[in-house]
């Protein structure tokens, strides 16, 4: 395994068991409000420090990019890890089995390893870049479909970007009347790691943080899926507009969002 995929997983899992043990006793957690519908608990708060603890440990020189602590600058910029403690935080408060772990490392704003955890479920998605993706031990790929008549796609809601909210619903509008269903669920870092193991065919999302997707989007990759921003370029780490699926359903998506864009999508 490779050296930082250790790490990751090891820090990953460390959280898992943090999280897991507050969720038995969700009666017990402190929960304060950073927005509309936009939660953080005690428990985000010390799986972020789990993690960068086992991180700090390996390498103390790195820089560490969290939800909730910020930029934790290291000697070394060349190597920074974005860390996202508990992607599904609102699932997680209400007690619905389906949240995440999630943990990148870019090096020189390249990402080379990535860790997507669902500690409810133990299921672990790497990747490291040029070497594929897995969920455990198990090979993963995107699905092979050609057109959406029969794709599952999933999608989140532009809570934090709720000026989108028009152009939002006339892009899953649209989608719905040409794909076989939608699912939201909560967690786009899980959303992104099913699209990898063919569970969804795609993924639309407007309004995210590079901790929600830069996991994630290396998954996804690395399992043979398209990932672009709204307007088919590579701009999402940026924008947070995100686009991912298998090739062809990624082409299609991107094909039917160009239209109905407003001119604050278009980034």
């Amino acid at each position: 395994m490779h050296p930082m995929l250790t790490i990751a997983v090891r820090a990953a899992r460390a959280a898992g068991q943090n999280i897991m043990r507050a969720y038995t006793e969700l009666d017990r957690i402190e929960v304060s409000s950073k927005g509309i519908n936009d939660f953080v608990t005690s428990v985000d708060k010390e799986a972020e420090a789990t993690i960068t603890y086992q991180i700090r440990k390996s390498y103390p020189d790195h820089t560490i990019v969290g939800e909730e602590k910020g930029e934790n600058r290291g000697s070394n910029n060349d190597y920074v890890w974005i860390v996202d403690p508990l992607d599904g935080t609102n699932n997680f408060v209400r007690g619905i089995p389906h949240f995440a772990i999630s943990i990148a490392l870019q090096h020189k704003g390249k990402t080379e390893v990535a860790v997507v955890y669902d500690p409810v479920r133990e299921e672990l998605f790497t990747a490291v870049r040029g070497k594929g993706a897995k969920l455990n031990d198990f090979r993963l790929r995107v699905t092979n479909v050609n057109e959406l008549t029969s794709t599952m796609i999933g999608t989140g809601f532009p809570f934090k970007a709720r000026q989108h909210t028009e152009t939002y619903m006339a892009i899953f509008g649209e989608v719905f009347g040409q794909c076989a269903d939608l699912r939201r669920a909560g967690s786009a870092a899980l959303d992104l790691a099913y699209v990898a193991a063919g569970r969804l065919d795609g993924f639309f999302e407007i309004g995210l943080k590079p901790w929600d997707i830069a996991a994630g989007d290396l998954i996804c990759r690395e399992a043979g899926g398209t990932v672009t921003d709204f307007t088919g370029n590579h701009n999402y780490l940026v924008s947070g507009n995100i686009v991912a699926g298998s090739p062809k359903v990624t082409t299609e998506l991107v094909k039917i969002m160009r239209p109905l864009l407003n001119e604050g999508l278009k980034r």
